[in-house]
């Protein structure tokens, strides 16, 4: 472990330590899941047919190296941060500002749309909601919602991730159960291999149907025991996670075999396996699902400005704990205020086009970090260890580096022009 003295932890001892492993787990698992899989098992079942359910395990394999490769990170820290705090103990405290910045920003603008997303789902079950005052007055409530569970404790934080966590699981789950007397044995024995040609962007698709597990080490100062816990916690979501979309993928191909054409595969597989109410639990199902998903975000996004400021690479106002529920209440507060407005406003749409490359750099700087991490002085006590060295994280880098080709010009300019905004305002902030 590094030094609790270049961690920030000496500035965390407001911060209840309550986060179990199971509670890592859940929010790395909401992070992962949200709209995506009622999405995605059509764009796979139209690139393999029915090899389609192998596309998810092959980029689970993939993207399985960046786990290790984060949790190996992880378990040098006890401190809040994650990913700012392993970039900026190996490269410094800009490097760590840069990544903490674009990853806290990327990260409200994901809420903001994520919270018009759920409610686009959330208007099948009443009209109203898709526009107009009363979609606004939602957008609030909801914004509200999520930032007063938060600042209210951090135990009314996580039970709100389980709750969401459940909810989204359970249509999830029927559909695999009712539908494992339907399939197809060819999944198994005569499923043939996909053209090349395409293939590569099918995995990237579905590649991102994996990423958000590295939310979970951003809470890090809240854990009873994080340098054990959070490096579990990520690794077994994902291979969960993994279970549950091959899982989906084998039900959704052998119920509907001309699944690629299908628009909402999974409210159609739901209608075959149920009827009507099939469809409908699949659109509470999406409504939970997404709700998780900022339920997730709206708990590590603050969390990585109050690490910021813990670091004096933020105004201190943002690193204040709330005197009766230890939360980072002012972070909370500017988080869900900055996501309202982008909910409401709809500027956030051409922010999103820097999320993928954001994530992408998030994971390279991570990977660069670790032989800097070993070196470091500190109490090192059995942290989490890869089998055959730095192997595991050059797979992960050479990966990263092929799907960064794949990002368009307009990403890496937004990109780039929010690192310029977040490097003048880390001087002034760093003056002052």
């Amino acid at each position: 472990m590094v030094e609790p003295a270049k961690t920030g932890i000496e500035t965390e001892t407001g911060l209840k330590r309550e986060i179990s492993r199971l509670g890592f787990a859940a929010i790395s698992l909401n992070g992962v899941i949200g709209a995506g899989i009622f999405a995605l098992p059509a764009v796979a079942a139209a690139a393999g047919g029915l090899f389609s359910p192998w596309l998810f395990l092959i980029c689970s394999l993939m993207i399985m190296t960046v786990v290790l490769s984060i949790a190996r990170a992880a378990s040098f820290f006890a401190g809040t941060g994650g990913p700012l705090a392993y970039v900026g103990h190996a490269f410094g405290p800009f490097a760590g500002f840069q990544i903490g910045w674009l990853y806290a920003f990327s990260r409200v603008t994901a809420f903001a749309a994520n919270i018009n997303l759920l409610l686009t789902y959330a208007a099948w079950f009443w009209a109203p909601l898709g526009q107009g005052l009363a979609r606004h007055i939602a957008l609030t409530l909801m914004c509200a919602f999520f930032t007063w569970v938060n600042v209210v404790g951090l135990r009314r934080g996580m039970q709100a991730i389980f709750v969401f966590t459940l909810l989204k699981l359970i249509p999830l789950a029927l559909v695999v159960l009712l539908g494992l007397t339907h399939l197809n044995p060819e999944v198994f024995t005569g499923a043939g291999l996909p053209a090349f040609d395409g293939l590569g962007e099918t995995l990237l698709v579905l590649f991102y149907a994996f990423v958000g597990f590295e939310g979970a080490a951003v809470p890090a100062g809240e854990a009873r025991n994080p340098q054990r816990d959070i490096p579990r916690a990520l690794i077994s979501s994902v291979i969960a996670i993994t279970v549950l979309y091959v899982s989906i993928q084998m039900v959704a191909v052998s119920v509907i075999p001309e699944l690629g054409s299908s628009k909402a595969p999974l409210a159609d597989v739901a209608l075959v396996l149920m009827g009507s109410a099939g469809a409908a639990l699949m659109a509470a199902g999406a409504v939970f699902s997404v709700g998780g998903n900022c339920s997730s975000i709206m708990f590590n996004g603050p969390r990585m400005v109050y690490a910021m400021s813990c670091q004096q690479l933020l105004p201190r106002w943002f690193g204040a704990i709330h005197p009766r529920h230890g939360t980072p209440a002012n972070a909370i507060l500017f988080v869900g205020g900055l996501a309202l407005f982008l909910s409401l406003s709809g500027s956030f749409v051409w922010l999103a086009a820097m999320s993928t490359v954001v994530r992408l750099l998030v994971y390279v700087a991570c990977i660069l970090a670790l032989p800097r991490l070993h070196t470091m002085p500190g109490d090192r006590a059995q942290p989490f260890k890869l089998p055959g060295g730095y192997l595991i994280p050059l797979m992960a880098l050479i990966l990263c580096g092929w799907l960064m080709t794949f990002a368009s010009s307009r990403s890496w300019l937004t990109t780039a022009a929010f690192s310029a905004i977040g490097a003048v305002f880390y001087l002034a902030t760093r003056k002052r």
